[in-house]
């Protein structure tokens, strides 16, 4: 067993911690990040994400990742980095559990149509959606809206994929033809972010984990789904082709579920040794003495080698086609999209079919893309079931009486 490392200069110090924005009293038990991490936990959000689809609907397999399970996956992923590169295990454990609190039912098509629909209105983008969460829409605390978490946690949920804005001001690549969500830019103003520069190394331990669990877990689901085959797969990825050798040379003849599983768990363990290799190397280069330096540094310095790069590239280039758009998949889009798409307009149009204290909310916005935004909070936190039930007995049922 590899022994954890020590904490590196450039880890972010829980101890040393901006704080957060409605001060409160230290815990006697626990560091300020494992609170946030516990918060998360706790919050409403996070137990939505149990009923959310990943990329497979959930009622088409009980084996297919939810939000959830993708979430712990990435969690445990993102440990296992921290671990390796001396940094805060609970900071990155805590952005992965919160990373995907913001996304709508039905996975990503959900959150195309609701942008779509909030299109008039300043669009929907489910990395604002989760800081809306975390900052306002959980309310649970006397004294305020909101988890109230720290600092460095709200930039990492905000910024783990890099800056949103460059130096003199202008959106990144991300989000240069719509602009910073209104929401990330309205919190900035109250409470600034920091968005021309990195997140901390734990952030960008997560976006990695991310990406590493949705090539592990998409490959595993769309195998058990029959969406392709092993053949197709290691035809179009030579990277998979060489560790299905290695898996063929060191077993022989496996049943179909061991070979996956090993496959699976060669990706993870491969792509993890590659970012810890590269990382490592790259935070030394660096000089990088604190978790500002990190910030400050002119790329990304928790990084996939460019040989794993061009990996994680051929696996997605391969899954798109095979699974994201395969025509089972398709079909599940389309009706994801008519359901959000009709429920919205009928929302907005009567918000008395929404529960009591939304309908309240919405009386006391102060203008129509207040009023639009109530609608897309109330639809973005339903899960798939409720989303289905709530289109089933409002649309559904009038249409045929």
């Amino acid at each position: 067993m590899q022994p954890d490392r020590p904490r590196a200069s450039y880890a972010s110090d829980p101890a040393r911690s901006r704080g957060r924005l409605f001060p409160e009293t230290d815990s006697p038990t626990r560091t300020q990040f494992q609170r946030d991490r516990d918060r998360i936990i706790h919050s409403t959000a996070f137990r939505r994400l149990a009923h959310k689809t990943q990329v497979l609907a959930p009622f088409g397999g009980d084996h297919f990742r939810t939000r959830l399970t993708h979430t712990i996956e990435v969690s445990q992923i993102a440990r296992a980095l921290a671990r390796g590169l001396g940094l805060d295990g609970d900071l990155a454990e805590t952005l992965a559990l919160a990373h995907d609190l913001g996304h709508t039912p039905f996975g990503h098509v959900g959150e195309d149509a609701l942008d779509a629909a909030m299109a008039p209105y300043g669009g929907f983008d489910h990395n604002a959606q989760a800081l809306r969460i975390v900052t306002s829409l959980e309310r649970r605390y006397a004294r305020h809206d909101g988890l109230n978490l720290t600092w460095e946690t709200l930039e990492g949920l905000v910024k783990h994929n890099g800056p949103l804005l460059s130096a003199d001001g202008a959106p990144t690549a991300r989000y240069a033809a719509r602009g910073v969500p209104k929401p990330i830019i309205e919190f900035d103003r109250l409470w600034p972010l920091n968005l021309t520069t990195f997140a901390s190394a734990e952030a960008q331990a997560t976006a990695l984990a991310d990406d590493i669990a949705y090539n592990a877990h998409d490959i595993d689901d769309g195998l058990r789904g029959g969406f392709f085959t092993l053949d197709d797969l290691r035809a179009a990825a030579p990277f998979v082709d060489g560790l299905l050798l290695e898996i063929e040379q060191t077993y022989g003849a496996l049943d179909a579920s061991r070979v996956v599983h090993e496959l699976v768990r060669r990706v993870i363990t491969r792509f993890v040794e590659d970012a810890l290799s590269e990382s490592s190397g790259r935070l030394a280069r660096s000089g990088a003495r604190d978790a500002s330096d990190v910030r400050g540094a002119n790329g990304p310095l928790v990084s996939f080698s460019d040989e794993i790069a061009a990996a994680d590239r051929s696996i997605k280039s391969f899954l798109f086609p095979a699974l994201y758009r395969h025509v089972d998949v398709v079909v599940m889009r389309e009706k994801a999209t008519r359901i959000v798409g009709e429920l919205f307009p009928l929302f907005l149009a009567e918000p008395t079919a929404m529960p009591l204290e939304w309908g309240g909310q919405y009386k006391g916005a102060p203008d129509q893309t207040a009023r639009a935004r109530v609608v897309a909070d109330y639809i973005a936190g339903m899960t798939d079931r409720y989303a289905l039930e709530c289109y089933r007995r409002l649309i559904d049922a009038r249409m045929h009486v």
